[in-house]
């Protein structure tokens, strides 16, 4: 894996991010690419990296650079990704993985005629050991059939009028905001940890502030919260703040998700409830060392992240004993060992151990079949 060269572009909040999980997996990283030279100069000196990249053409020119990291506003995921594919490159990229359907069915066909590049989507928070461990019980017969699963996830960085950022923009991130930014992470989680697939849903959403005041300049993502700006002009806001979505799946299982950015004192809280016929799942991000498991005919139990109490593929993706709390940018660490080990083994017809291409195309369909439903007000095939 440290033969593996990395570029990283974006330097907003979510390029510094991928920097460190990479270097914490043991990758190299050779360089930065910013919206500009300066920019890409600036985060450069700040994280200690030896290139920052003027162009994305430079990037891709680089041939100690095997794989790009795409940490970039929603609308240059499909352009970029499918120039690093064609370039040669391995791509990673933040979700969603495109504006559009048609243009993330592109992307997996691709990547589809180059078996020999990885193409991944940074679902992250499937590598919660927790998570993992979840999965195991499901995949083992432990919580029996699955009747239903529920849960959330909300923030509240978005609450005010004032809050502003560029996902706001339906130009910038797509016409859904809050279910396609953080709420794919959980309709990506119960795929990956039940093997339920979407048939159809039945969707509300709502724009709390249909207007938001925005700062003359751009405001990096999460830290609106700590700043003050004088200088404000008004702008018209069509995303969701909210969204509320029923899921029919196929087997019989239903679900039910609720998605917010405008929940005070909720900061990045994902939870779940998976409802079977011999047990219950409960865990919440916020707390993700531990999770509760539902009896009928015992007491309950709550389960914490210790890995001589968890099976193989959740030990995996421990780096620390019991008692030794893991979260956050632990999981991109593990997202980032899954990806690249994946490449350095060499074996590209075994099954990807985290989210592909096909993965986020199967979610940018559901964002579809979500918009559509609220339009209509009726149930939608996924």
């Amino acid at each position: 894996m440290a033969r593996i060269g990395a570029a990283v572009i974006g330097a907003g909040f979510m390029g510094p991010v991928h920097t460190e999980g990479l270097r914490r997996a043991g990758v190299d990283v050779k360089g930065i690419l910013g919206v500009d030279e300066a920019e890409s100069r600036s985060a450069a000196e700040a994280l200690g990296l030896p290139k920052a990249y003027a162009s994305f053409d430079e990037v891709l020119a680089d041939g100690e650079v095997q794989s790009v990291h795409l940490a970039v506003p929603n609308r240059l995921h499909y352009e970029m990704a499918k120039k690093a594919l064609q370039a040669g490159k391995h791509v990673l990229c933040e979700k969603p993985l495109s504006m559009t359907s048609a243009e993330s069915a592109e992307l997996v066909e691709l990547a589809a005629a180059r078996p020999h590049q990885a193409a991944g989507v940074n679902y992250n928070m499937r590598f919660y050991p927790l998570c993992l461990d979840a999965r195991a019980r499901v995949t083992a017969g432990e919580i029996g059939e699955i009747f239903h699963v529920t849960g959330s996830y909300v923030q509240d960085w978005l609450l005010y009028e004032t809050d502003y950022n560029w996902r706001v923009l339906a130009e910038e991130g797509g016409a859904l905001r809050a279910v396609a930014d953080i709420g794919t992470h959980w309709l990506d989680m119960i795929h990956a940890i039940t093997g339920l697939e979407a048939e159809a849903v039945c969707a509300e959403l709502k724009t709390v502030h249909p207007v938001r005041k925005r700062p003359l300049g751009e405001v990096e993502t999460f830290k609106g919260k700590e700043e003050t700006h004088v200088q404000t002009e008004p702008i018209d806001i069509t995303t969701d703040d909210y969204g509320c979505v029923m899921i029919r799946y196929a087997g019989g299982a239903c679900g039910c998700l609720c998605v917010s950015q405008v929940t005070a004192g909720r900061k990045n809280c994902l939870r779940f409830e998976i409802a079977g016929s011999k047990k219950a799942l409960y865990w919440n991000s916020e707390q993700p060392n531990e999770m509760w498991i539902g009896e009928r005919a015992e007491a309950n139990r709550s389960l914490l992240r210790d890995p001589s109490l968890m099976g193989p593929m959740a030990r995996g993706a421990v780096s620390y004993p019991g008692g030794h709390n893991e979260g956050y940018g632990d999981t991109f660490k593990q997202c980032f060992r899954a990806f690249y080990g994946y490449i350095a083994a060499g074996d590209f017809t075994a099954p990807a151990p985290f989210a592909t291409f096909a993965d986020g195309h199967r979610e940018v369909l559901l964002c579809e079949a979500i918009l559509r439903s609220a339009r209509s007000g009726e149930w939608t095939p996924v």
